[in-house]
């Protein structure tokens, strides 16, 4: 096999690759050789099919078959002898092929960026730490006892008031035709919450215990059976019992029916879920800074290959008018991406730095004891999902290099409390074209420290 460069451009090159016809015949050879063993004609004994009449019917199939598997090991080959680090797969341009010839082919290459490393010594981050105060810890707490609340039944002849639990069968009709789930048994549901259908709990305010109720209501417009969807619905309810909340003593007791020891270690348990929560948020914060210097202090030429790739999986849900008129902001930030992932990756490299099988199973495993009742989906999702743990293993690698960066430059420690959290991180989290969506902490309700839920042990 002869390998020359035939042309370099920037980080395009092309090389010529010629395999002589010598190699081709030996390795049709080899070939027909397995297939004596393997191929089956009548009139011939099992594995005693002369090679010339397996050749004569099936010789441009097993050419070609021998064509492609020489092209793959060549191609690769070729990479390796001239140690090319290659962005994305190589293009094949055949020039000469064909039985009795030599296989004459131009490898068009995409390569990386060779990388100078620049010193870390003048790079600053804020490393914040966070305080909880104590009167966030009681708010969460009062928050759990209502999320928890318990019951008592109340007297016959009390009347059902919001906030009251109430428990009852029902018979539903829509358009006086019953239908699949239009009869529920021991059905509960907390007045005011609103969170059977809506509208349902306000008429059942002022029932008692043993009330028949008519309640007129609306299927969802989401209903699983699309002929249902937005129905206008009669349930005639049977009132088998009302219950009235009972305030819960915020004890031992309670701690204990949450999954904590006692109630100092349930206040804990809150304390680190909440500073876990902002500390994400910080930690990204940080991250932020570290990477913003590293793009400003690095010079890369980029594979317009990979720059392509990475607006096309940025862009894949928008629509055309809409990847147009954010065309250039869309190339700046695949630029950013590319060239942030690139540096990285040569950090991780430069200071060997791996991650190992064991460390995504013990990544899986936290991610499972986090969402208790859920333990099977989650180890399903990765187990049916192999491009998930693959993700999984990417973000792994990357903390790994952040944190070696972070042992590296002058980190300005910062105590904080839950006020000045929230502003810094507010003020992260404004809108900024500029600001990349992998790069941000998430500003929505849910990810906001002050609304997560602790969940039970």
């Amino acid at each position: 096999m002869k390998i020359e460069v035939q042309s370099k451009k920037g980080l395009r090159m092309v090389l010529s690759v010629v395999v002589d016809k010598k190699t081709i015949q030996q390795k049709m050879e080899e070939r027909l050789s397995e297939l004596q063993s393997e191929v089956s004609l009548k009139g011939f004994r099992p594995g005693k099919v002369p090679s010339s009449v397996i050749k004569s019917q099936f010789g441009k199939s097993i050419y070609g078959e021998v064509i492609d598997k020489i092209l793959r090991e060549t191609s690769s080959k070729a990479i390796t002898d001239k140690k090319i680090k290659v962005a994305g797969q190589p293009k094949i341009d055949l020039k000469q092929f064909g039985e009795g010839k030599d296989l004459n082919y131009e490898l068009q290459i995409d390569c990386l960026p060779k990388i100078e490393l620049k010193s870390l010594d003048k790079f600053k981050a804020n490393d914040y730490k966070i305080k909880i105060e104590k009167k966030i810890i009681e708010e969460k707490l009062k928050e759990i006892s209502n999320q928890n609340k318990q019951f008592e039944d109340k007297k016959e002849d009390e009347k059902a008031i919001k906030g009251d639990q109430i428990i009852f069968d029902y018979s539903a009709t829509a358009d006086g035709v019953k239908f699949d789930g239009s009869e529920g048994k021991g059905v509960q549901i907390e007045l005011g919450k609103d969170l059977f259908l809506k509208g349902f709990d306000e008429q059942l305010i002022g029932i008692k215990k043993g009330d028949k109720k008519l309640v007129d209501a609306v299927l969802p417009s989401n209903h699983p059976k699309k002929e249902l969807a937005n129905k206008k619905t009669i349930f005639e309810c049977t009132i088998s019992n009302i219950k009235k909340p009972v305030e819960n003593k915020i004890d031992d007791k309670f701690a204990k029916m949450m999954g904590a020891k006692d109630i100092s270690d349930l206040k804990n348990l809150i304390e680190k879920q909440i500073s876990s929560q902002y500390s994400q948020a910080l930690n990204s914060i940080t991250k932020k800074e570290i990477l913003d210097q590293i793009e400003k202090t690095h010079e890369l030429d980029l594979p317009k290959n990979l720059i392509e790739q990475e607006i096309s999986l940025m862009t894949k849900n928008l629509k055309p008018e809409e990847k147009e008129k954010h065309k250039l902001n869309n190339e700046k930030i695949a630029k950013s991406r590319i060239k942030l992932g690139l540096i990285l990756n040569e950090f991780g490299e430069k200071n060997n730095l791996k991650v190992s099988d064991d460390e995504v199973r013990a990544e899986i495993q936290k991610q499972i004891k986090g969402m208790p009742g859920q333990e099977k989906m989650v180890l399903d999702y990765y187990q049916k999902n192999p491009s998930a743990s693959q993700s999984l293993r990417g973000s792994l690698y990357e903390e790994k290099i952040i944190e070696l960066i972070k042992s590296k430059i002058k980190l300005n420690e910062k105590e904080i409390d839950t006020k000045e959290a929230e502003k810094i991180i507010s003020e992260f989290n404004k809108p900024n074209i500029d600001n990349q969506p992998s790069q941000k902490t998430k500003s929505s309700n849910k990810d906001n420290p002050k609304t997560k839920k602790i969940s039970k042990k």
